[in-house]
């Protein structure tokens, strides 16, 4: 869900620089689409997020599950058209706090990725540190959530157009970070 919500973000934002490069992390499906869909009794994810249909079903306890006939079953996905109509939106939003992200902080957020001494984790934690600062730096009548979600998708796409090497570090650590942030919120979301 994560995944498909920040590839159809960037796909939708304008600015974009790196949206051929983009097409690498396509979400995988049975059908082509972007939700992640049942086949042959597992569930196929996405190439981008690190995961594909030989991979197992990984649960990281933000997410509901429960066993059914022995095997984990997960909440059904997001339906493909709500994703794209959100990260439209989402998009929309990004465009315009686009400004409001100044050139040092992206610079800043380029070196942590480019240092392969740091690991997923404080880099992480160091984009979500990042996050909450502009978040209350900027004044907005959006929810908070909305924002630092909006924040987190806006500062990928401009580190990726800064070094477009950097895509799949970025763009997964992006994921983790949405996954553990907003996961509810974006399940949410996309319900309503």
């Amino acid at each position: 869900m994560e995944h498909a919500l920040l590839y159809t973000f960037l796909e939708a934002s304008s600015d974009c620089k790196f949206k051929e490069q983009l097409r690498s992390l396509e979400p995988l499906s049975d059908q082509g689409g972007i939700a992640p869909r049942r086949q042959g009794g597992r569930i196929v994810r996405y190439r981008g997020g690190g995961f594909d249909d030989e991979s197992e079903l990984q649960c990281d306890g933000n997410r509901s599950g429960h066993l059914q006939n022995g095997e984990l079953e997960t909440d059904a996905p997001a339906d493909e058209d709500v994703i794209r109509i959100i990260a439209a939106q989402l998009a929309e939003i990004g465009d315009k706090l686009d400004k409001d992200v100044q050139g040092n902080v992206v610079n800043d957020l380029v070196q942590h990725f480019l240092n392969e001494n740091l690991s997923r984790e404080e880099i992480t934690r160091h984009m979500s540190r990042v996050v909450r600062e502009l978040a209350q730096a900027i004044p907005s009548d959006m929810e908070q959530e909305r924002v630092m979600l909006v924040l987190a998708m806006v500062l990928t796409k401009k580190i990726v157009n800064t070094v477009p090497s950097l895509l799949r570090r970025v763009f997964s650590i992006t994921v983790t970070f949405m996954n553990e942030q907003f996961h509810n919120y974006i399940d949410e979301m996309l319900g309503e």
